[in-house]
């Protein structure tokens, strides 16, 4: 669906944190732009077409940071058109997605490629990520000069971490530069090689190989130290552990520039689900227990935490049909990730609506270095509405994803995305 000749006017609930807004009120967008919030009638065009979202939330359309998009080289999983649909499905409207494609984004021509085919699929805006290192290996930078001059919105070898620490210190200091982010899974891999599930009480019971909280404390530890030294920009993608967020909140009273985000299935999903054996609950980081789950959350409401992202790693029905220790990790989380925040989280009382926009569209925004996640007057209409009363159910023909490979399948959420638009385009 696609309207970008018409004006819009939506009435609702707007929420956009960039203007400390939370309250019904309407929206007017005309010529792809936000016009005007509670405009005068004589202001209103009379082309403007109204859209009656009284029971509903207006926001600034959600920013994704590393959903995986698999093309090119892992259709299979996923493609750059699926996914881009996903994420509109899902109320992203924008997203900065992953370079672990095969081959990886760290080439000019692999960047252009993937701009092309979002292009091509006119769905939500699509930022790609180049590498850190070269084949993401880990040994030699990429050419970070020429995938910034290409296009690439940041660098990141997710998700693989970046375990070589010179490697991450010259990367540091050298996208200071270009004034791009680094964006760091923290991880010591030599830690977690082989392992299943979070080392704990429910690992040791399951008999599973364990991953420990402190393969992602040491490596957070040692990022963290880096980022003071060179004063670059970085970004620690899907921390998940109480030593994690203890680091970063000493570190931001130190007054270190880092950024920080949590993936939606650490906030909602904890390790006694393991014991179903159910592969799609596989995920990297793992599902810790509810100790690390509570001090995320509690981060997350207090500013340690700036982002929470999907943690979008769809996989095929094929692959994830395997024993649980050889089972890729990952999960499909674009579709549902509003609409499971809403129902663990904004419907129990334990976030608000306001701090969801901020950490999910306005901070992800500044992360990234783009213009979104506000609903200014001026500023492209990347709008959201979403319908908090509506309940369905998560099931494959629901979701607009390549992989189903979703913890919540044949589950019931409360709330889901109702209109998108992108630059006043409808989408949704």
């Amino acid at each position: 669906m696609a309207n970008a000749d018409k004006n819009w006017l939506l009435e609702g609930h707007l929420v956009d944190p960039s203007q400390k807004i939370d309250r019904p009120g309407r929206l007017l967008i005309v010529d792809g732009k936000v016009a005007a919030i509670d405009p005068t009638d004589d202001n209103i065009p009379s082309t403007a077409q109204h859209v009656d979202l009284r029971d509903h939330i207006i926001a600034p359309g959600l920013v994704d940071i590393l959903p995986e998009l698999g093309e090119p080289g892992r259709e299979e999983n996923e493609t750059i058109a699926s996914g881009a649909g996903a994420a509109i499905r899902g109320g992203f409207t924008s997203i900065a997605c992953a370079a672990n494609t095969d081959p990886p984004v760290d080439s000019p021509a692999t960047v252009e490629f993937i701009r092309q085919k979002a292009a091509r699929a006119d769905s939500c805006r699509v930022f790609p990520v180049g590498c850190v290192s070269k084949d993401r290996e880990g040994d030699e930078l990429a050419e970070i000069g020429s995938l910034v001059d290409a296009g690439a919105i940041a660098l990141s070898d997710s998700p693989r971490p970046i375990s070589n620490t010179a490697l991450l210190r010259r990367a540091l200091e050298y996208c200071s530069m270009f004034d791009r982010p680094i964006i760091d899974r923290p991880e010591v891999p030599s830690l977690t090689r082989g392992g299943v599930m979070h080392e704990g009480l429910t690992q040791l019971v399951l008999a599973l190989a364990p991953i420990p909280a402190e393969a992602e404390d040491l490596a957070t530890s040692r990022d963290l130290r880096l980022l003071e030294s060179t004063g670059g920009r970085l970004h620690l993608h899907g921390i998940s552990t109480t030593g994690s967020v203890e680091l970063v909140r000493r570190s931001k009273q130190r007054d270190v520039q880092v950024t920080v985000g949590v993936n939606i299935a650490n906030l909602c999903l904890h390790d006694e689900t393991l014991r179903s054996f159910s592969a799609n609950l596989k995920v990297s980081p793992p599902l810790r227990s509810t100790d690390h789950l509570e001090a995320c959350l509690e981060a997350v409401r207090d500013g340690t935490i700036d982002v929470i992202s999907s943690g979008h790693q769809p996989k095929s029905l094929e692959k994830k049909m395997q024993e649980l220790d050889i089972v890729p990790f990952g999960i499909t989380s674009l579709d549902v990730c509003l609409s499971q925040l809403h129902t663990h989280l904004i419907k129990p009382g334990k976030l608000t609506w306001s701090r969801a926009i901020e950490v999910m569209s306005a901070n992800p925004a500044k992360v990234l270095g783009i213009e979104a996640g506000s609903l200014t007057p001026g500023t492209e209409a990347d709008v959201i509405a979403f319908n908090p009363q509506l309940t369905w159910k998560v099931t494959p023909a629901e979701l607009a994803s390549a992989s189903t490979n979703t913890p919540l399948l044949h589950q019931e959420l409360t709330g889901r995305i109702s209109h998108a638009w992108v630059a006043g385009s409808q989408k949704l």
